[in-house]
């Protein structure tokens, strides 16, 4: 590691709140980002970070035009400084279980269905039932959920496939169905079919990371010899709210959760059809860190979500 000899006069010292502003930085690639993230001016950060690196002898980051990079030394300070902010959290954590608060906020992330469909209702339920708590609500596919909980933004995530991510808990909450859907006039929307006649049909994917994609590829693999890449792929689109409006325009048709059509079945806009073969469903998870101590909050929305019955909703 090289010491950059910034001030060799003064004792090696920081605070935890450089160390946060420096971790943000460095996890958002971007001072604007990191100001956003904790509150502050982006100048403040900048300065922040600059005194930072003089307390401590150490050039820690490089600015490559608009990119934010660690130095040699920015590395092996990160590592050090997550371990510390991770001692904190426990600290506050244990604390506030001693103390049995149940107050303060708590950050869930949730994929696309049970995160734009299914929690936003349960989350005005839990708040009746703790209202000193604070929920944020992080949406995004799954793999990106997965890797939010593992750094440790959110505690609890809510997804639609189950990974192999070692330092990860997936328990099983509900089930969900998902459905081929078509406009309403749809040539297919009174028929059954087979899996071979969906590959004349322009059809409508998720990206890469989509839980509904990852079971679409089980289901095709299962059924044909085919994968769901053979199909006629017009467009992928990176939410069910787009593949929605995608299917009511006639760009093409496409495999949802029931969750997310029910107001425009009811309304008559949109038609799901049966394939051959066994339904397709699928399972949400519940995803948490092994490693890490759940506060009490975090504690209580855990119970709160397998106590109220999810499967119902």
């Amino acid at each position: 590691m090289v010491v950059d000899n910034l001030n060799k006069n003064i004792p090696v010292n920081f605070d935890l709140r450089q160390i946060e502003i420096f971790c943000k930085v460095i996890e958002l690639k971007s001072f604007s980002k990191a100001a956003e993230a904790v509150c502050l001016a982006q100048p403040s950060v900048s300065e922040r970070v600059a005194t930072l690196e003089k307390m401590i002898g150490i050039k820690l980051l490089d600015r490559l035009g608009r990119k934010i990079v660690p130095t040699t030394g920015g590395v092996f300070f990160y590592k050090h400084a997550k371990t510390i902010l991770e001692m904190k959290r426990t600290i506050c954590v244990e604390i506030e279980e001693f103390l049995g608060l149940k107050q303060g906020e708590i950050r869930i992330g949730g994929s696309t269905i049970p995160g734009e469909y299914i929690l936003p209702k349960y989350i005005e339920q839990f708040r009746k039932k703790y209202p000193l708590a604070s929920v944020t609500l992080f949406i995004a596919d799954t793999k990106k959920i997965e890797n939010t909980v593992l750094c440790g933004d959110i505690e609890i995530g809510i997804a639609g496939s189950k990974g192999s991510q070692k330092n990860l808990l997936y328990r099983e909450l509900w089930n969900d169905e998902l459905v081929l859907v078509v406009p309403a006039q749809h040539h297919l929307a009174k028929k059954k079919i087979s899996v071979k006649e969906l590959y004349n049909e322009p059809f409508i994917l998720r990206e890469a990371g989509s839980g509904t994609l990852k079971e679409m590829e089980s289901f095709f693999k299962a059924f044909g010899s085919k994968t769901v890449h053979s199909l006629k792929i017009i467009a992928r689109l990176g939410s069910s709210t787009a593949i929605k409006e995608g299917i009511k325009a006639g760009l093409g048709i496409s495999v949802l959760s029931l969750s997310a059509i029910k107001t425009e079945l009811k309304a008559g806009i949109l038609k799901t059809v049966k394939i051959e073969g066994s339904p397709m469903f699928r399972k949400f998870y519940l995803i948490t860190d092994k490693r890490r101590t759940s506060s009490p909050l975090c504690k209580a929305m855990l119970d709160f979500l397998y106590n109220e019955n999810l499967s119902r909703f």
